[in-house]
């Protein structure tokens, strides 16, 4: 979830510079950050180990990634209720525990080897993951002073880039260098009792890792309800105009939001950036696996994953850089150009040459969820909250786009299939030349990426 934090070192909000930041709530909080990126990645690693376990096809095991990034757009504005009943630290407390739930589900689904379990369990847990992050960017501004804000969500959004770049590694030891794969037709020649004990043994390698995770969520949500924070005048005022809620007040006024052309163009950035990042993640694994590209194991295919990940990782703190010298809508129409030439070059090519190519496109995601979430919403004013909102539900595009992209893949082939995430680059460039003439906006928001 995208939460949009303004950037308050500017005018007007210097009443509480006399505050230090709480090391203790700091330090829970880029846990937590971790936690997201970490579990959201290792969704790239589950799904082409239950395709194997469950044979399913590209589309039905696309319905992970559909599940998770629907539970987004479901759970925003509940996740807000909940926040505005009880608060930024109880609503994470609150998430945790529903993560935590979620987490323990994959116990049992592996031990029932039940794929619809797992779906339910995925949806769990991504709704947790929701009640965590509508809250968990305003509670980072409110547990410091106000004029080192932004250095603080940049702190906690590079430990959630970590999570992103050490899964593939530890997912790919713990879950996929046990796992026995076995062919479609090997698979139907069993007996229902023995194709059953095949699926609850090769399913039995995510037990331990969710265990664990399910185990750091509770000693974390523990720990952040024992933190006492200093009473902060002010508190709320800093964080009310960006309240996921915002999304539904949005609905019920088309003639305001719903005329800013930026700011639906921007939504359909959003769609078709996180559609074609999910997309291209979801699928390396078994890319990497095909003859003709890579014909590399699972496990050690999952390992690769690091270079599309990292490359996101370095890529933000690139960009960063950039960013304050080259104007955004030229830094993002030529990110999206060279994702798009990568993207094609592997649907041209075999071997390592299309297996990096389609690696490297990491690199270059990097910036665009920023890029596109800025522009979006410049000039939009006071409905700048309400404009966010739909930016955020956007994300939901990690949810459509992959199944589409599953589907395709069982129609013409995986090799060809990433064919709709390089159309999701040619929109996204199109959206930044057409941007290159806007004037820069004066008003910085700093937005978290879903992963």
């Amino acid at each position: 979830m995208a939460v949009p934090i303004r950037n308050i070192s500017s005018p007007g909000y210097t009443d509480d510079l006399q505050f230090k930041t709480d090391t203790r709530a700091m330090s829970i909080t880029t846990a937590l950050f971790f936690m997201v990126g970490f579990l959201t990645c290792l969704n790239d690693l589950v799904t082409p180990h239950l395709k194997s376990i469950f044979a399913l096809d590209y589309a039905e095991a696309m319905l992970v990634q559909f599940s998770f990034f629907t539970s987004y757009f479901v759970f925003s504005y509940p996740s807000g209720a909940i926040v505005e009943k009880f608060g930024y630290k109880k609503t994470m407390v609150i998430g945790l525990l529903v993560m935590a739930t979620g987490a323990s589900g994959f116990i049992l689904a592996a031990k029932l080897a039940v794929f619809g379990i797992f779906l339910a369990a995925l949806i769990v847990l991504a709704a947790g993951i929701t009640v965590v992050q509508v809250s968990i960017n305003p509670y980072v501004a409110v547990i410091g002073p106000a004029a080192t804000a932004s250095s603080r969500l940049n702190l906690a959004q590079g430990f959630n880039s970590f999570g992103t770049f050490i899964a593939p590694v530890l997912g790919s030891l713990v879950i996929l260098s046990g796992a026995e794969t076995l062919s479609p037709a090997a698979m139907s020649a069993l007996s229902a009792a023995k194709l059953q004990a095949y699926r609850e043994i090769q399913a039995h390698t995510v037990v331990l890792p969710y265990f664990g995770i399910a185990l750091v969520l509770v000693l974390l949500a523990i720990t952040l309800s024992s933190i006492h924070l200093q009473p902060r005048s002010a508190a709320a005022e800093r964080t009310q105009d960006f309240r996921p809620g915002a999304f539904a007040e949005a609905l019920s006024e088309p003639d305001s939001i719903w005329r800013h052309r930026w700011l639906l163009f921007g939504a359909a950035g959003i769609f078709t950036y996180v559609g074609a990042e999910v997309s291209i993640g979801s699928l390396l694994v078994n890319y990497m696996g095909l003859r003709n590209i890579g014909n590399l194991e699972p496990s050690h295919a999952a390992r690769y994953l690091m270079l599309y990940w990292g490359g996101a990782m370095c890529g933000r703190f690139i960009g960063s850089g950039v960013l304050k010298r080259i104007k955004t809508g030229k830094v993002l129409v030529f990110n999206a150009v060279i994702a798009f030439l990568l993207v094609i070059l592997a649907l041209v090519s075999h071997g390592h040459t299309a297996m990096f190519a389609l690696l490297s496109v990491g690199l270059f995601n990097s910036v665009m969820f920023p890029s596109i979430f800025s522009l979006g919403i410049q000039g939009l004013g006071s409905l700048t909250s309400k404009g966010s909102s739909i930016l955020i539900a956007a994300v939901v595009g990690g949810a459509v786009i992959p199944e589409t992209t599953g589907k395709l893949a069982d129609i013409i082939g995986l090799h060809h299939a990433f064919i709709l995430p390089a159309l999701c680059y040619v929109y996204i460039a199109a959206f930044g030349i057409a941007n290159i003439g806007r004037p820069e906006a004066s008003d910085v928001l700093l937005p978290v990426e879903p992963i």
